[in-house]
């Protein structure tokens, strides 16, 4: 994975640039959002919406990581 630094962003900026490269809103259970990448069913991330809050940057790492983008990749998106 790219060693580029992590954005400090809240989920719903997270959301706004994984639905720019093709991920959908599967459903939202609680504050969690769980997206899929149509096509490929194993590619689903749930990312945490919590008003007035930013991503811990480990949760923000495993949501890159399971998305398959690198660090670098995801940055562009914003």
């Amino acid at each position: 994975m790219g060693g580029g630094r992590l954005p400090i962003i809240n989920g719903r900026r997270v959301i706004q640039a994984l639905m720019r490269t093709g991920f959908v809103v599967d459903r939202i259970v609680g504050s969690h959002h769980v997206l899929v990448y149509p096509g490929d069913p194993a590619r689903t991330v749930t990312v945490p919406v919590h008003a007035g809050r930013d991503l811990k940057p480990g949760t923000l790492r495993a949501i890159i990581r399971q998305t398959g983008l690198t660090v670098d990749e995801f940055s562009e998106l914003l």
